[in-house]
């Protein structure tokens, strides 16, 4: 499976050291390079949707706020996607 993190950081940095333990992953796609990604995760641009969509990516793991709150997980969602990470309207309700 190919498997898309969205962000950088260490929150990034600790998923995809979880991910790649599994056996199905076939190759990582990351948004934002950072020093603690295998060298041979592939970048993707600025246009998350459509290169995620153009890759095949079996599944979209989205770190940041910033993207969930944007509506990033329902704009994959909708292209038929699937992601690990709440709806922009889940984000919503959730502010306090």
């Amino acid at each position: 499976m190919k498997v898309l993190v969205v962000g950088g950081g260490g929150r990034e940095h600790a998923l995809v050291w979880r991910i790649l333990q599994s056996p199905l992953v076939e190759s990582l796609y990351v948004t934002h390079l950072n020093a603690g990604f295998p060298p041979d995760a592939i970048h993707i641009g600025d246009d998350v949707v459509a290169e995620a969509v153009k890759a095949s990516i079996g599944l979209a793991v989205i770190g940041p706020e910033g993207p969930l709150a944007e509506g990033l997980s329902d704009a994959l969602r909708a292209a038929g996607i699937p992601v690990f990470g709440p709806s922009k309207a889940a984000c919503a309700s959730s502010a306090l």
